[in-house]
């Protein structure tokens, strides 16, 4: 009988593309994960992913079957969210790190909902475009973009196909035009965010399925990925954002895509702990919940 634990050993390993990676982020031993698929896959009667010696990627009855499996852990997640009164409340404190826009915008709602299920559980947030060492500050989660430099940490995927797009508003557009060419960035005003104190003098975007590094410039630069949205949004320029970011910007129409066949780089989102210890039932409970929110936020902009 297919077990919820093999469910999520599939999702992950279909978000990640790997089956090692799927099963230190569920805390599996690699071998326990490849014998938890292959008895899932022999009950079913069907390959679910097609190997090679270098990759690992669903197959055509896997990509069928992936939709199912995801709304199968939805609601699954919904129930045991329901049940959550009735079982040991969650307690003591939660110090959670994450990037700005990021957090005020799309988490800091999600993040109040879930406290109000669990009220014994106090949250401390820290928002910052800087990078928390979990190792030297007090903080006990970090909802990060891209995985952990430090192979010590454990990454437990909350939106691994997030992605930048280029985004601007519709009066800078009606005003400078659409880039329709690569080279055609150069002439617009690059709203750019700095990392560790960098400013980007390229952006990364796959034209034509070929990734290439295109030259920008620009007068506004920033620390903080709140203020680029910022800039944007009053049609100051193009910006290279996290879809996360800009997503209810560009339902509501305040941004637009800048030439949708570019796609920008990945920004998988994860939700990183210090080490193993650290997956406690809070963490976890609020990686459950996080993952259930942002699958809604999806499918809602799918529909």
């Amino acid at each position: 009988m297919t077990r919820l634990a093999e469910l999520e050993l599939i999702t992950h390993i279909a978000d990640l593309g790997s089956l090692t990676a799927a099963a230190k982020a569920l805390d599996w031993s690699p071998a326990a994960a490849s014998a938890a698929l292959k008895r899932l896959e022999a009950e079913w009667g069907v390959a679910v992913f097609v190997r090679s010696t270098r990759s690992l990627r669903l197959s055509a009855e896997g990509e069928r079957l992936m939709p199912h499996v995801r709304q199968a852990l939805q609601a699954m997640g919904e129930a045991r969210a329901a049940a959550q009164p009735h079982r040991q409340a969650l307690r003591g404190e939660l110090q959670i790190s994450m990037p700005s826009d990021l957090g005020r915008h799309v988490l800091l709602p999600w993040l109040e909902a879930f406290q109000q299920r669990h009220p014994q559980l106090a949250l401390r947030l820290h928002l910052s475009d800087h990078n928390a060492d979990l190792m030297r500050v007090p903080v006990d989660i970090a909802i990060r973009y891209g995985a952990p430099a430090d192979s010590g940490q454990v990454a437990l995927p909350l939106m691994p196909d997030n992605h930048r797009v280029l985004v601007a508003s519709p009066a800078y557009l009606s005003r400078h035009g659409t880039p329709t060419r690569a080279q055609d960035l150069m002439e617009h005003e690059a709203l750019r965010f700095m990392l560790g104190g960098e400013v980007p003098k390229v952006w990364r975007l796959q034209i034509d399925g070929q990734w290439v590094d295109v030259p920008v410039r620009g007068s506004r630069s920033a620390n903080d990925g709140e203020v680029v949205k910022r800039w944007a949004l009053a049609g100051l320029g193009v910006a290279h954002k996290s879809w996360l970011d800009v997503s209810a910007e560009l339902s509501a129409g305040q941004l637009v895509r800048v030439n949708p066949a570019w796609r920008g780089e990945p920004a998988p989102l994860h939700l990183v702990l210090p080490g193993r210890r650290q997956i406690t039932p809070a963490a976890r409970a609020l990686r459950d919940w996080l993952k259930q929110q942002l699958n809604a936020l999806t499918a809602s902009v799918r529909a």
